[in-house]
C-alpha cells in the first residue's frame, strides 16, 4: 500500500531526496524505437531544460540527474533558507511563472489598495504558494504534467504518460547522499549505453565535467582533472547545486563534499563497475571512502544496486527506523544489511 507523500518527504528531517519517474505502456521518454526507427532523443532535452527552469523558480536545488530511455532520476535538495528569505512579491512573482496566479495578487503587485477581504484572501494565497515553492511534490507535478502533454501531442494520443506518481527516497546522511548521487550519475555506464563519464549524455556529472574545461579538445583524465580542480576555483553550472566541502549535512548549504574528491571517487567507481573495462583498479580507497569509513566492496555494491537496496528511506539504520516512527509510516524498513555495510 502506498504512503501519503507527507510521510515520505519532510524537509526538517532531511533536505535531500532521490526521485524517479517511469513511463507507462513502455513509452519512450527518449532513445530510439527499434521497431519503427523513430528517434525520441530530443525528449531528453525537454527534461533537462524543464528541471533547470523549475529549479530557478522553486526553492529546490538539483544535486544530480540522469535521463534514461524510459525513466529519469533526480537528486533534489529543498532549500529552506532560500524559502524563508522570500518576500511577498518574490512569492507572487515566482508562482505566477508557473500558473496564472490570482487577480488579487495582480492587484497587489500593481500597487493598488486592497480591501480587508482581499487582504485576507491574499494572505491565504501567499501561505499556500509559499509552501508549494519548497514542495518536491509540486516541483514534480509541474515537471511531469508539461512533459506528458508535449509527448502525447507528439505521439498523437491521450492518456497517462507516467507510471503513476513519482517514487521518492529520503537521504538521511552523507553516506546515503553520496551513494545515491553516484548511483544516479553512473546510470548510463551501468546500463551499458555510455563508456565514460564524458560520454554519459544528459547526466549531471557530464555537465559538471564539461563546465570545468569546455573548450579543451584533448580532455584530460579524471584523475588529472580532480587534482587540478583542487588548485583552482570551482566552476559550478548555475543550474546545479554546489559542492561546498562541509563535513556534515547540518553545517552546509550545498553538497557536503569537495568536488575534486567526488570526481576521484566516481572515476574509481565507474572503472570498477564496467565489466568490459580492462585495466588496473588501485586498491587504495579514494579519500571520501576513507573519510566516511566505507569499504570498497560495500561501496561498489551500493553503486550498482542502490535503488533496490532501500525503499523510501536511506541512511543509518537507527535513523531510518526513527524516521519511519516519527512519520507513522510503519515499523518495517527495507535495507538493514545495506545500511550497516555503508555505516560500519
Amino acid at each position: 500500500m502506498t504512503s501519503a507523500r507527507r510521510q515520505l518527504i519532510d524537509a526538517n528531517a532531511t533536505p535531500f531526496y532521490h526521485v524517479i519517474n517511469r513511463c507507462v505502456r513502455r513509452a519512450f521518454l527518449c532513445g530510439e524505437d527499434k521497431l519503427t526507427g523513430r528517434s525520441y532523443e530530443h525528449r531528453r532535452g525537454w527534461i533537462v531544460d524543464k528541471i533547470k527552469v523549475l529549479s530557478a523558480i522553486f526553492c529546490i536545488d538539483i544535486c544530480a540527474y540522469a535521463v534514461m530511455s524510459n525513466h529519469y532520476h533526480l537528486v533534489l535538495k529543498i532549500d529552506l533558507e532560500k524559502a524563508k528569505s522570500l518576500t511577498q512579491k518574490d512569492i507572487i512573482s515566482r508562482w505566477c511563472q508557473i500558473t496564472k496566479g490570482h487577480a488579487v495578487a495582480t492587484k497587489y503587485m500593481n500597487g493598488d489598495a486592497l480591501i480587508d477581504a482581499e487582504v485576507m484572501l491574499l494572505d491565504s494565497l501567499l501561505a499556500e504558494w509559499h509552501e508549494r515553492l519548497s514542495s518536491i511534490s509540486w516541483f514534480m507535478r509541474c515537471l511531469n504534467e508539461e512533459i506528458a502533454r508535449k509527448a502525447n501531442r507528439e505521439d498523437e494520443c491521450k492518456g497517462a504518460f507516467w507510471e503513476g506518481r513519482f517514487k521518492s527516497q529520503a537521504l538521511l546522511d552523507e553516506q546515503a547522499l553520496l551513494a545515491c548521487m553516484m548511483y544516479v550519475d553512473l546510470n548510463p555506464i551501468r546500463a551499458g549505453i555510455a563508456d565514460s563519464l564524458q560520454s554519459s549524455d544528459f547526466t549531471s556529472i557530464q555537465e559538471r565535467i564539461n563546465s570545468l574545461d569546455p573548450q579543451d579538445d584533448t580532455f584530460p583524465s579524471l584523475n588529472t582533472l580532480a587534482q587540478s580542480t583542487n588548485k583552482r576555483p570551482q566552476t559550478t553550472p548555475p543550474s546545479l547545486a554546489k559542492f561546498d566541502g562541509a563535513t556534515h549535512l547540518s553545517q552546509q548549504s550545498g553538497i557536503p563534499f569537495h568536488f575534486a574528491d567526488y570526481l576521484e571517487l566516481i572515476d574509481w567507481t565507474g572503472r570498477a563497475i564496467r565489466l568490459d573495462k580492462k585495466g588496473y583498479i588501485d586498491n587504495q580507497r579514494p579519500k571520501l571512502l576513507n573519510e566516511l569509513g566505507i569499504t570498497p566492496d560495500a561501496w561498489l555494491t551500493s553503486a550498482k544496486e542502490f535503488r533496490r537496496q532501500y525503499s523510501g528511506i536511506s541512511g543509518r539504520w537507527d535513523s531510518m527506523c526513527e524516521f519511519k516512527k516519527q512519520h507513522n509510516s510503519g515499523k518495517w524498513c527495507k535495507g538493514k544489511a545495506s545500511s550497516q555495510a555503508l555505516h560500519p
